[in-house]
């Protein structure tokens, strides 16, 4: 079971929201993805605008929202976003995104940090989407954050995980607090690769919605988050640079023996 704050949820994907060819398709993806969280950005939604359907599609869906600061540049504006969020969709929980940069849209750790430490003063789940350092990590640790959202790669860029060895001493690091790798999934084989890293699940977006089939895709994510999830828990074998014959040789019958003319 995943957990976060005082709930649990059988599912460890989530999913986003954004990008999708029409809210039928994103509902079906949902829908065959099995999560049980989707985050949603308070600019790509605001309830009493003209998009409003997609507004009921989301309240329609069993599932829990986490709203994120997507687009935030500061740590003020984060704070501000988060607070119109928590009033809208009536949930303590935020994702909070500071992006430092636009073109790898990496995020600002220092804008990020001061935005952490006074959220969580206000009573705010927050889950942090961050870079895989380990010093950047702590410190959101020491301010509160019980949940941490390292990036595999830049977002929407599907690269997979581009620094594993980071990815696995946060593991190591922290056996006890829920990580969350997002941003960077393109193919379901780099979701299961996450979760046989002992991660408690993966939050992806564009690889979903920008595939040929959503739908198809997002039951593979699906089965892949699954199976990486079990392959971890079952106790994955060490590698090895030498093989390691699976047939006993012990006992080897005295016939297979090669024998020499002289004998």
């Amino acid at each position: 079971m995943l957990g976060i704050g005082n709930e649990t949820f059988q599912s460890r994907l989530l999913l986003g929201t954004a990008q999708y060819p029409s809210p039928a398709i994103l509902k079906q993806a949902i829908e065959a993805s099995r999560t049980q969280i989707i985050t949603v950005s308070l600019r790509r939604q605001t309830p009493g605008n003209q998009d409003n359907y997609f507004w009921d599609l989301l309240k329609s869906l069993p599932c829990k929202l986490l709203p994120n600061t997507a687009g935030c540049a500061t740590a003020q504006e984060a704070i501000t976003t988060a607070n119109m969020a928590r009033e809208l969709f009536d949930t303590n929980w935020i994702k909070l995104e500071v992006i430092g940069d636009d073109y790898t849209l990496q995020p600002n750790v220092f804008e990020l940090v001061k935005a952490a430490d006074e959220l969580i003063q206000q009573g705010f789940e927050v889950l942090p989407y961050c870079t895989e350092d380990l010093v950047v990590c702590q410190e959101l640790v020491e301010c509160g954050c019980k949940v941490l959202m390292p990036w595999g790669a830049p977002i929407g860029s599907g690269r997979g995980l581009h620094n594993p060895y980071a990815l696995a001493l946060l593991r190591e690091r922290f056996p006890d607090l829920t990580l969350i790798v997002d941003a960077g999934i393109g193919k379901p084989s780099h979701a299961a690769q996450a979760m046989e890293l002992g991660f408690d699940a993966v939050l992806l977006n564009t690889a979903v919605a920008r595939a040929h089939s959503p739908v198809k895709m997002a039951n593979a994510f699906s089965l892949a988050v699954t199976s990486g999830r079990q392959g971890y828990e079952a106790g994955l074998i060490k590698a090895s640079h030498c093989a390691q014959a699976s047939t006993p040789l012990i006992d080897k019958p005295f016939w297979n023996l090669k024998v020499s003319k002289a004998e």
